[in-house]
């Protein structure tokens, strides 16, 4: 039966722990890495409920985007979430592994190229690129098979992305042919979808003010930041599943948003 290790050796085969930004806390969180593995659960976050759900379902390996711990933890005594999940974790034998911005920062098999592909995207390339290759670095740009209006590419985006809302600047009443991504918090990408020629720009976690930085040069979309990376979830499952065959991959069947909309 293939280690913690065996399997956290093939995520960083595709993203590289090195890859990840300063502020970042990707990797094995909790765990023994010499643990035989029985199951993988892979979701966007770790939480309490996770937990709960690796262990009805036989899997003692969460792998998740989001790291549970992003800070050091002084105390272990249960006063908050991160507390409690990291507890309950290794109550149960549970490991809990991280790929975080090291997954953003790929070109391929990545978080930003599962969001492209879901918006049927072609041409892809990063928007900012960190090496000549081009493939490391930050969100996507592609092109639509077509032109559609903004009208239709939002109804798209709604649909493909399965969001409730989206929140936009204003219209500019032109066709879209080429749109920009990037999955979380992605507004420090606005210069660099400008300059590749996007005439939208889908990301996540836009404060008021930053809106108008569109200037009418741009529509900005937010879908939200779970919506954003939802998908992460089943890009790792297929990716694990293809590698190993011995043990179970399964994605969670929890919506870990903490976010709820009021709408109608």
């Amino acid at each position: 039966m293939p280690t913690i290790q065996k399997v956290t050796d093939f995520l960083e085969s595709i993203a590289p722990p090195h890859l990840q930004e300063s502020y970042d806390n990707a990797g094995l969180i909790v765990g023994d890495p010499q643990t035989e593995v029985t199951g993988v659960l892979t979701s966007l976050d770790c939480t309490e409920a996770i937990i709960d759900e690796a262990v009805e379902r036989g899997c003692n390996l969460v792998v998740a985007h989001h790291p549970i711990v992003f800070r050091g933890l002084k105390r272990l005594n249960g006063a908050n979430y991160v507390e409690r999940t990291v507890i309950k974790a290794i109550r149960t034998g549970v490991a809990i592994y991280a790929i975080h911005t090291n997954l953003d920062n790929v070109r391929h098999r990545g978080v930003n190229e599962r969001i492209a592909q879901r918006l049927g995207l072609n041409d892809l390339r990063l928007l900012r690129a960190k090496n000549e290759e081009g493939t490391v670095g930050s969100g996507m740009v592609g092109t639509l098979a077509e032109p559609v209006t903004e009208a239709a590419f939002l109804a798209t985006l709604r649909d493909k992305m399965q969001v409730p809302v989206v929140r936009h600047t204003e219209l500019l009443d032109r066709e879209v042919k080429t749109v920009a991504v990037a999955g979380g918090a992605g507004g420090f990408l606005l210069a660099d979808a400008k300059r590749a020629g996007a005439q939208v720009f889908v990301t996540a976690d836009y404060k008021y003010h930053e809106f108008f930085d569109a200037d009418g040069e741009i529509v900005i979309c937010d879908i939200g930041h779970y919506e954003s990376e939802q998908f992460t979830t089943q890009l790792l499952a297929e990716l694990l599943t293809k590698e190993f065959t011995t043990f179970a991959v399964l994605s969670t069947e929890r919506n870990t948003n903490p976010v709820r909309y009021a709408i109608g």
